[in-house]
């Protein structure tokens, strides 16, 4: 992936590291050459040079790419497209399976169009990690995790055997079995080389720093060992895993400088909670965030790591740690191979990208400063991660959003008496407190210190209320090796927070339901309650159906809260809980000092841990080895009765040339959505309901309810995708104001039915769609479906105030065009509603980011005429567009056949 015989910058060089001789093309060369003073230039852009120095071939990558980025001390940013090749892809397999069900039906479509279907295989390394299946079902036993494993290899037989198939049949494709850790820990600890190599050179291996693009947004979380990565869609993943460059404008960077120390009584999670809500009040969408200054000095690689991985909600592209001496304690605390770390610190300091106290500070696009002895300890919610509020405001500004959700509710909340118990449900009552998420569960500050708030908390006699719902699920098994040999797992599994799973469970909507004593009351009575996680996304619906409000918090604050059992406990004033005695128990009595909890993570959290750990990564447990497979070199042999694995229609009548794109002529609008639209709203997730049209489909089948499984699990089967589109619970279509969830308009007769049922009678009709929405659409996790479900639904084009990177990106690789209102209109000022019709004409002229007439015809037959820009923002992405989307792209390269390039 990195030869390239076309190099008009003669800068290979070689480096002696422990004997041997390596290539790398060097920076410093470039300096030597006057391209300008590459020294300040920001570390994450030295890396995207190197890329675009090792990939010239004065075609996709030219000299004048390489010369506008040493140009950055001089203009603090490079207004230019460039192609960027990951050195590798990172996969969870709810992204993972419909990645490896397309590259099988590629293979398919190859062999169709009388191609070799083995020329469809990745042509990066790409790793798979099974992470997001695990549903918490049992909790709060010695059993809980035998028990989820079982239900999860139950429940998602079809899909590890299909992946299975996949790991035997493709090259360069790598599964990590269920049960071992969290796709991003695993990346951090054992997968993250910080340098690549690679071999075969006469005169030394190749060596180049670490690149990633993941299916998952928080891949971000590897930017805390200087390996530069972002979560990308599906199918932009599998267009690189094929070979293809990521097209990209290069990013403006903020350098956000962090001075001082984390004060007594004060977290990692607190620190990155007011990250997310400076950094969103500030908007760094589409751009590097960079962090720089004598306070890296004072986080460890797990606490840069909880910063690192949140990059997603406060909007950036990726928050980049730079390589120092932390970053090399960290490969030889977890085990890495001696000569690869000495490799990374020779390496990076050769080339200019070691940090120490002599590093000039880089030069930003801007900046942004915190001095971390500022920070508070707080949570964020109740239903986005940068609403950050300090610990002290939690209860009153709880019974502030009580009092406004409803007429009947106040500041003081209800009470609803539980059948069989001699207690009450309240609002604000914790319904579920989760130990969760890749954002802390690799942080041993924060394990450790829940495990000592548990301990204390014991000693004082509390338990936790008995109507929440506790868990513990760690990002990998070297979490539960540092808490028994710390003798600190029983004081959590006397708490309720045994272990669940390995995996993000509750994070991602797979809590497992609530019981249903608690869940009648709740929904007869539409109760207010409330779920604790130490995640990373709380938007609506997400966590659980019954928990309308989640907070984001510390694994110290979830059993603190657990302990509390509601949030309407003020924990800084109020008693946490009483004694045996009778006496009041304030959190500040059991909360564990930062010295102690330090003292824990130097002597319980060793190097043999991971050493063997990680020996038996891809190995899995006695479920996973008994999983069969058929092993092929060719295609899948599918099966049309599975509910789990269906061959998708994308290439279904697909020419070796792309037609000519078709203009959209009186659409109607499937949609009227407002701001802040999130993937989770657009893309099937959580529970499957059985009056939902995904829930039919399946009992069609003969699919017990039981045995419905989630949505994500299911990612697979287009045909149960497609049917929860646009189906969350949470979701509110503007054209059907009185109901939320998957409820639009048919028109003319303006009939009311669901999304989906909507959108088959519009095809029928051969009537194009389009969505109508406010700001950031598309913002949150980078889910493919939320586009493919958009484009399978008949969608043509989307039309919003704004776009989250990723949504937009998978939207153009599915042929979907993304437009933008432009001005100061807006679907609110242009009164656009379900009678509104839309035609755009000049869709086969495009050119990027131009643009477009749009004339929109409202119910009283008059027109107007809208200019929209279009928001394919590159030549690359206006040639994927052409072709209908980028797989088509690739395989009518991969096939040899003619396919429309953009010219601009």
């Amino acid at each position: 992936m990195s030869k390239t015989d076309n190099h008009s910058l003669d800068v290979l060089r070689q480096l002696e590291v422990g004997g041997k001789s390596y290539r790398y093309y060097s920076l410093k060369g470039l300096e030597g050459k006057g391209l300008g003073d590459i020294d300040r230039i920001p570390f994450s852009i030295k890396v995207l040079l190197e890329n675009l120095l090792r990939f010239e071939d004065g075609q996709r990558v030219t000299s004048e790419d390489i010369k506008s980025i040493c140009a950055w001390s001089k203009n603090k940013k490079v207004d230019r497209e460039i192609a960027f090749r990951p050195a590798r892809v990172l996969m969870q397999d709810f992204t993972g399976v419909p990645a490896v069900v397309d590259l099988a039906a590629m293979r398919d479509a190859v062999k169709k169009l009388k191609g070799d279907p083995r020329r469809i295989n990745p042509l990066v390394p790409v790793d798979l990690v099974i992470d997001h299946s695990v549903m918490v079902d049992e909790y709060a036993s010695a059993n809980a995790f035998e028990a989820n494993v079982d239900r999860e290899y139950e429940r998602n037989q079809e899909r590890y055997a299909f992946l299975s198939w996949g790991q035997k049949s493709f090259d360069n494709f790598r599964v990590v079995p269920p049960g071992t850790g969290i796709c991003h820990q695993v990346n951090l600890e054992y997968l993250g080389q910080v340098v690549w190599s690679e071999a075969n050179y006469a005169d030394g291996d190749l060596i180049y720093p670490d690149t990633v693009v993941g299916t998952d947004s928080h891949t971000t979380m590897i930017n805390a060992l200087a390996v530069l990565g972002w979560g990308v869609g599906g199918i932009e993943a599998e267009a690189a895993m094929l070979g293809q460059p990521i097209s990209m404008l290069v990013p403006e960077v903020v350098g956000f400088k962090l001075t001082g120390a984390m004060k007594e009584g004060t977290t990692a999670t607190d620190l990155v909670l007011q990250v997310t809500q400076m950094l969103r009040k500030k908007g760094v969408v589409g751009k590097f965030v960079e962090f720089y200054g004598e306070g890296l000095d004072a986080l460890s690689l797990a606490d840069r790591a909880t910063v690192a991985n949140m990059a997603p909600e406060y909007g950036a592209t990726c928050g980049f740690f730079p390589i120092d001496k932390e970053t090399i304690n960290y490969l030889r605390f977890t085990a890495r191979d001696e000569h690869v770390v000495n490799i990374v610190e020779a390496y990076a300091k050769e080339q200019g990208m070691w940090r120490d106290e002599k590093t000039p500070d880089p030069i930003f696009t801007d900046t942004i400063s915190l001095d971390i002895s500022t920070v508070e300890s707080s949570m964020a919610g109740p239903r986005l991660p940068q609403d950050n509020i300090a610990l002290s405001n939690i209860a009153s500004s709880f019974s502030a959003e009580l009092e406004k959700m409803s007429d009947n509710k106040s500041s003081k909340g209800r009470q609803h008496p539980v059948e069989g118990e001699n207690y009450s449900l309240e609002d604000g009552h914790v319904m579920i407190a989760a130990i969760t998420s890749c954002t802390n569960t690799s942080n041993p500050s924060v394990m450790l210190g829940a495990g000592l708030l548990a301990r204390n908390a014991l000693k004082r006699g509390l338990q936790v209320k008995p109507w929440v719902k506790t868990s513990l699920a760690p990002g990998s098994k070297v979490v539960t090796d540092y808490l028994e040999k710390a003798d600190l797992q029983k004081d959590l599994d006397e708490l309720g927070f045994n272990l669940v799973g390995y995996g993000c469970t509750t994070c991602i909507g797979n809590s497992g339901p609530l019981d249903d004593k608690f869940a009648k009351v709740i929904d007869s009575e539409s109760m207010y309650v409330a779920s604790v996680l130490s995640g990373n996304r709380n938007f609506e619906g997400r966590i659980n159906p019954h928990t309308k409000a989640s907070y984001l918090a510390s694994p110290i604050l979830v059993v603190a809260y657990a302990l509390a059992g509601s949030v309407r406990v003020d924990l800084l004033k109020d008693p946490i809980g009483i004694d045996p005695k009778g006496q009041d128990v304030y959190l500040k009595d059991i909360w564990p000092s930062n010295k102690e909890i330090a003292e824990y993570v130097r002597t319980c959290v060793t190097q043999e841990m991971f050493k063997k750990r990680y020996s038996e990564v891809f190995k899995g447990d006695a479920h996973w080895q008994r999983v069969s497979a058929e092993s092929s070199d060719l295609t899948y042999n599918w099966d049309q009765m599975s509910s789990y694995v269906q061959h998708p229609p994308y290439f279904e009548g697909m020419s070796k040339t792309p037609s000519v794109t078709k203009d959209i002529i009186d659409a109607k609008p499937l949609a009227i959505l407002g701001d802040m639209i999130t993937t989770d709203h657009i893309s099937p997730a959580g529970s499957i309901k059985g009056d939902s049209p995904a829930g039919k489909y399946l009992q069609a089948l003969g699919v017990k309810s039981k045995d419905f499984n989630s949505y994500g699990s299911r990612r697979g089967n287009h045909e149960i995708m497609m049917r929860g589109t646009f189906a969350n619970i949470r979701l509110q279509n503007e054209m059907t104001p009185d109901k939320q969830g998957s409820s639009t308009k048919h028109m003319p007769e303006g009939t009311e039915t669901s999304i989906y049922d909507a959108a088959m009678l519009y095809k029928a009709e051969g009537t194009p769609l389009v969505v109508v929405a406010g700001m950031n659409y598309g913002q949150g996790s980078s889910r493919d479906w939320a586009a493919k479900g958009t484009r399978l639904l008949g969608v043509r084009a989307v039309i919003s105030e704004g776009y989250e990177r990723i949504h937009r990106s998978n939207l153009i690789g599915m042929g979907v065009i993304p437009l933008e209102f432009t001005g100061s209109d807006n679907r609110k000022s242009l009164d656009i509603d379900a009678h509104t019709s839309f035609t755009i004409k000049g869709l086969a002229d495009l050119k990027p980011r131009q643009k477009i007439a749009c004339e929109m015809t409202f119910k009283d037959g008059s027109k107007k005429e809208v200019m929209l820009q279009v928001r394919i923002d590159t030549a690359d992405e206006l040639t994927y567009f052409q072709n209908d989307g980028i797989l088509h792209y690739v395989l009518r390269t991969m096939t040899g056949s003619h396919q429309t390039k953009a010219v601009v």
